[in-house]
């Protein structure tokens, strides 16, 4: 009896020990000593840049066990490189961090060549700001307002930097959902490339972020040489008042849903981060925390502000609705997006 009790304690004592949770690693023991990587998909110096290495030198405050943050870039195909480099090579460790545009998602779903990812299993840490498109246009292409445009009687060339990106999708949205005349005119490197060609007369303007316009045409503003005709999001913006809504012209349900999934809902996720698929839950929502966070520290908003760089925090949570929701779009809208938004 004696040595069947003992074989019997030593049994209930390995199943104790086998089955005992196992003890996790603290938040802080995974990033202490460590270095996170935040991978940009443009080119130093641009926006989604300037972006990324202002939240990198304060982010790193609020991560438990405060690693270094080092900013790298990894550019081409318009974003696509880096986006399947973060689906299928980037380790889901919590360690890396991808900085991308939201257009790529509506790219991915309507069957774009490259998109070699699935936006669905991103895990989305969050975004800055929330981009707020506009239609620029200078002095002398004579559209300083909406009714002049639609009166034009010949169709009005905007700068354009290939599908998928925002000054292209924005352009042909507005034109389809409006029936305004426009010609997109692409590619064009980038927008300070469309800025020095509408200078020069060679087009009309462009359409992208008024947080880009403002900074980077301040002069032509101030000085009346160029016009921001339209505002394409849902709401006004308190810089610009008086700027008419380019929904407010849509007289279909159609052109409604156009506004809506062509360009307001990837206006919000326009500047995502996110981490690769598999990233334990845990370690994203430390992520998530520290991001937010630092969008509300006082020394980065200082800097923010210096750098002029617009604030308005999208959560992490709030992309993953806002992506499910685009993945939901009905078969026929989406053929209609297609066919706008990546013309043959």
């Amino acid at each position: 009896m004696r040595r069947n009790g003992r074989i019997v304690a030593s049994g209930l004592l390995s199943f104790c020990l086998f089955f005992a949770p196992q003890e996790v690693p603290s938040q802080e023991s995974i990033y202490k000593g460590k270095t996170v990587r935040m991978i940009v998909a443009f080119a130093a110096g641009g926006g989604f840049d300037t972006y990324s290495r202002a939240i990198a030198r304060y982010m790193g405050r609020h991560i438990p066990g405060n690693p270094n943050i080092i900013v790298e870039n990894m550019t081409g195909a318009g974003g696509f490189i880096h986006a399947n480099y973060m689906y299928q090579q980037a380790k889901p460790d919590g360690l890396t961090i991808g900085n991308n545009i939201g257009g790529l998602i509506l790219q991915q779903i309507m069957g774009a060549k490259g998109a070699n990812f699935d936006g669905r299993k991103f895990e989305y840490i969050g975004a800055p700001a929330i981009d707020n498109p506009v239609c620029a246009l200078t002095k002398g292409s004579g559209i300083t307002g909406v009714e002049k445009w639609f009166a034009a009687k010949e169709p009005v060339k905007l700068g354009g930097v290939g599908p998928g990106g925002t000054a292209s999708d924005v352009a042909r949205t507005v034109q389809a959902a409006l029936r305004l005349p426009i010609k997109v005119v692409e590619p064009y490197k980038g927008t300070a490339d469309i800025k020095l060609a509408a200078e020069g007369g060679e087009l009309a303007g462009g359409c992208w972020a008024w947080e880009s316009v403002k900074t980077m045409w301040r002069k032509g503003l101030e000085s009346g040489d160029v016009s921001v005709v339209v505002l394409v999001m849902p709401r006004k913006h308190p810089d610009l008042p008086n700027v008419p809504l380019a929904i407010d012209y849509a007289k279909t349900d159609e052109a409604r849903r156009l506004l809506k999934y062509g360009v307001h809902d990837t206006a919000t996720i326009t500047r995502m981060y996110f981490v690769p698929p598999g990233t334990p839950k845990e370690r994203v929502q430390t992520l998530r925390k520290a991001f937010a966070d630092t969008l509300k520290d006082p020394e980065f908003l200082a800097e923010a502000k210096k750098a002029r760089l617009d604030i308005e925090p999208v959560a992490g949570e709030e992309m993953e609705k806002l992506v499910a929701e685009l993945f939901r779009i009905d078969p026929a809208m989406l053929a209609r997006l297609k066919s706008v938004l990546v013309p043959n």
